[in-house]
């Protein structure tokens, strides 16, 4: 996977350009709209965007969920609809971008970057949101929702505390669901650095350091987009705006608290990773330097012996010399030299032993 994967229009394009990139994954479209008050619940599948017409100006809080790649025709609609700004707009279709909050007049705009993790695989999906005084409009480029843990949530409060509240706590919801969502993406992250241990300690090969930078690149891609994330949610604290009002603040810094817990983790593991890539170098230092011992032994044992066997291949034998060889032809000569190359292995590998080499 590319470190940084996002989707732009050419250089010198005008800015608020709404076309989908090239190299965009083009995802079935659907919209949902769920329509609520403190004792109201309207849920229902949109054909077309004219559809939200008739819940402008209500009293009711709105939530519009945009999943799959929009058309561009398709988001100019909606943004003449609901005073969408071009280059909040031009956010949505290029995605991959960096996680903010942008006013523009009475409404806000917010990117936040949900984080998936398959088959040792970070994927990161960016949701944008767009909230005005009783609407919240989301886009997710997935054609899946991840949000119906809090729209079940809306159709089972009744009168709690998500439906009594406005937009402005809705949002809360789903941003905290966006947060929370690397939690269990840090825990398959634990399991799988838990596995990298014991491999690294049974027996660790080319495998291994792949691995390893396998999982230091995912975790440097998960901390890119995360670590904006608590930025959004200090802005959002700071923000002097209609939008967000005082009795949300708790929660959004509750969040915040999520946002520092989750960048604490995030931080031990990489410091784990690069500890692993140091054990796994040590363990192949430390390999090569047993290797290199038992081979530093095998050739000092046989030094002595090649000397014996070579001073005895000579073959200088003859008789009438006083310089001769005489233990080429004694009758024990061959068992003895045998004897003797024995000796010097025993003496040899006692030594070593008693010296702690082997």
């Amino acid at each position: 996977m590319a470190y940084f994967g996002k989707s732009y229009h050419p250089p010198g394009t005008a800015p608020g350009t709404l076309s989908v990139p090239a190299e965009t994954a083009h995802q079935p479209l659907s919209i949902r709209l769920i329509d609520y008050t403190d004792e109201t619940f309207e849920e229902r599948e949109l054909v077309s965007v004219a559809d939200c017409c008739r819940f402008l100006g209500r009293e009711s809080r709105t939530w519009i969920q945009v999943n799959g790649t929009p058309d561009p025709e398709m988001l100019k609609s909606l943004g003449a609809q609901f005073q969408l700004h071009d280059l909040a707009l031009e956010d949505v279709l290029n995605t991959g971008q960096r996680p903010k909050v942008d006013t523009f007049g009475d409404q806000l705009f917010v990117i936040m970057t949900l984080p998936v993790y398959r088959d040792r695989i970070v994927r990161t999906q960016q949701m944008s949101f767009f909230v005005g005084d009783n609407y919240i409009i989301c886009f997710c480029p997935s054609d899946t929702d991840p949000f119906e843990p809090v729209r079940r949530r809306l159709r089972l409060s009744g009168s709690g505390r998500l439906r009594s509240r406005g937009v402005d706590y809705l949002l809360y919801a789903l941003l905290d669901l966006v947060i929370d969502e690397a939690f269990p993406v840090l825990e398959a992250f634990g399991d799988e650095i838990e596995d990298l241990e014991e491999e690294l300690l049974v027996k660790p090969d080319q495998g291994t350091l792949s691995w390893i930078h396998g999982v230091k690149r995912e975790l440097l891609l998960l901390r890119r987009m995360l670590w904006p994330q608590r930025e959004v949610i200090n802005a959002l604290l700071r923000l002097e705006d209609s939008v967000i009002h005082e009795d949300t603040h708790v929660y959004l810094r509750d969040c915040y608290d999520h946002c520092i817990q989750i960048m604490d983790l995030l931080e031990s593991f990489r410091d784990m990773a690069t500890s692993m890539l140091d054990v796994y170098l040590s363990s192949i230092s430390n390999r090569t330097n047993d290797i290199m011992r038992v081979l530093t032994i095998i050739a000092t044992i046989f030094i002595p012996l090649t000397f014996i066997v070579g001073v005895y291949g000579m073959n200088f034998s003859n008789d009438k010399s006083p310089w001769a060889m005489p233990e080429l032809h004694w009758y024990y000569g061959y068992p003895l030299v045998w004897g003797l190359m024995l000796l010097i292995t025993a003496g040899l590998l006692w030594y070593f032993r008693r010296q702690r080499w082997i």
